[in-house]
């Protein structure tokens, strides 16, 4: 058991003890507690569940399925160039390919006396994707340790390969023995006397983590939440990679059509829907159209943009499109500077007049106040509407799935996917989240069927908010593929149920502890924003 665990106080009990299939001790769960064991690895599984109160609505389940097993093993997995029998032979080497490239690799590799194989990868049918075989990886030896591994790893380097050293156990297999380290927080709204909310910190330009994010608001609890920008060169390092509704306020604009939860303060009412956005600019009689809100002008992080964004207007998971010709509004929440770049903005006042014309675009914004910038050919667009002393109008909002204007007061929205479960059915979307990219399978295999750290979350049947952590990429947590996150979230009783960031940012923090662990090297990452919950009445 994890020892920041264990030291989180003495109001601890067991639960349950269980094989799969078998029912916890008591006959009546407690509110909080999920019947039923997780549908994880082999059948035979040993799970134990212990869970506390942390506050009167609000109950943590820890969750441990299976144990070490000495039988799975380290292997060195190789990049694989596209080959001269490659249908594009110029292609960059990746993790999988077709058959002809895997073959001729793992051939060339045996030749110079490594221990090498071809394998499919085949990954089960979701619901928006087909499944099946996406392609071969080539993988050498079986090690019983990562230094070995990593020995191996080397000698290939000096052969002229790249690859990295895997745990076969972070493959998916559906027999392995685990372990597995779920983490359930469950806030019941018809007992909770709190506020469920997200939290971006200062400002939403940069990063922190979520144990300080729960410290600076005096939370009890809480989990990472969305997708955000990482890399300087995708954008502003923190600001969300999707839509993001904090205190009543939208402050980052959707990837078009793509799912968020939603939250009220009260947590009551949890929903996951699906969202679109539209915002504009009005000024001497003219209304232009915004392409975003809080986020450098041209960078689109996980696309789902406008038209006129290339390489696509769909949403693509962890890329970043582009558009030289933009109008992107700043509210004061953005930071203590706006981008700087070629281009012209318009700063206004706390009321909304403008104050000056600048350019190049960047800087400081008044008390209160707020700008919009534009670049390329929106330049001459906004300067015809932008006047000194003049009033700019800037609104912005959020339709759902049917087309309603959506209304934010009290609430928190923040983006994810793929869904998971959709009125108590498994309902995985990689397909229209932009998680399935035909031209890079490898993308597919690393991210939605290998096994990492993930952060899920969602509503049950008795309408109670569900947050869940699975630990992963390390011999002692095996972590979750998307399938198997889903099956999770429905063996949880959700009825409703979304993926939120995972991989290194996948943490929980209760009672100032971070309770999980977080599979950076460095330690828990900071992120762009957190799920909280807070004590006292709402």
């Amino acid at each position: 058991m994890n020892s920041r665990w264990s030291g989180m106080g003495a109001a601890v009990s067991v639960l349950a003890v269980l094989a799969a299939g078998a029912a916890p001790a008591s006959s009546a769960p407690r509110p909080g507690t999920h019947r039923g064991a997780l549908p994880l690895g082999a059948a035979d599984l040993s799970e134990t569940r212990t869970t506390r109160t942390l506050q009167a609505g609000v109950t943590l389940t820890r969750i441990v399925r299976g144990a070490e097993a000495p039988a799975l093993a380290w292997t060195v997995e190789v990049s694989i160039p596209g080959g001269a029998t490659s249908p594009d032979p110029d292609a960059p080497p990746t993790a999988l390919k077709d058959r002809a490239s895997a073959d001729e690799l793992a051939a060339g590799l045996r030749a110079d006396g490594f221990d090498a194989r071809a394998e499919d990868v085949v990954t089960p049918a979701v619901a928006d994707f087909a499944g099946g075989s996406l392609g071969r990886r080539v993988r050498v030896g079986r090690f019983d340790s990562q230094a070995a591994a990593n020995a191996e790893r080397g000698r290939l380097s000096a052969a002229g390969h790249t690859g990295s050293a895997v745990y076969t156990g972070w493959d998916g297999n559906p027999t392995d023995r685990g372990p597995f380290h779920v983490d359930v927080l469950t806030i019941d709204p018809h007992r909770f006397r709190g506020t469920l909310k997200a939290s971006y910190g200062p400002d939403l330009e940069n990063r922190e983590t979520t144990s300080a994010l729960a410290a600076a608001a005096g939370a009890t609890a809480g989990v990472n939440a969305g997708f955000f920008v990482l890399d300087p060169k995708a954008g502003a390092p923190g600001d969300p990679a999707g839509v993001g509704v904090y205190d009543g306020r939208l402050l980052s604009e959707t990837v078009d059509g793509r799912p968020g939860l939603v939250v009220r303060d009260s947590a009551r009412s949890t929903r996951i829907d699906r969202f679109t956005w539209q915002g504009r600019v009005t000024g001497g009689g003219r209304t232009l159209a915004l392409d975003g809100i809080d986020r450098v002008p041209g960078l689109i992080r996980n696309c789902g943009g406008t038209a006129d964004d290339s390489p696509t207007s769909r949403p693509l998971h962890d890329a970043t499109c582009t558009d030289p010709d933009e109008l992107v509004a700043f509210t004061p929440e953005f930071g203590d500077r706006t981008p700087q770049g070629d281009g012209l903005e318009a700063v206004l006042d706390r009321h909304g007049r403008v104050l000056d014309l600048r350019s190049p675009r960047g800087g400081t914004l008044p008390e209160g106040g707020s700008s919009v910038q534009a670049t390329g050919k929106d330049v001459a667009r906004l300067a015809a509407v932008a006047k000194t002393g003049r009033p700019l109008r800037v609104q912005s909002g959020l339709k759902d799935a049917k087309g309603h204007a959506v209304a934010t007061r009290g609430t928190s929205i923040l983006n994810g996917g793929p869904e998971l479960v959709r009125d108590g059915r498994l309902h995985v979307t990689p397909a229209a989240d932009g998680m399935v990219q035909p031209a890079n399978p490898s993308f597919y295999y690393g991210w939605v069927h290998k096994r990492n750290p993930r952060t899920l979350a969602g509503v049950d049947a008795a309408g109670r908010t569900v947050l869940v952590t699975a630990d992963g990429r390390s011999t002692g947590a095996l972590g979750l593929s998307i399938p198997e996150s889903a099956a999770v979230a429905k063996a949880l009783g959700l009825r409703d149920a979304i993926n939120l960031d995972g991989g290194g940012s996948t943490t929980m923090v209760a009672d100032a502890q971070v309770i999980n662990d977080p599979s950076d090297a460095t330690g828990e990452r900071p992120v762009g924003d957190a799920l909280l919950i807070v004590p006292g009445r709402h």
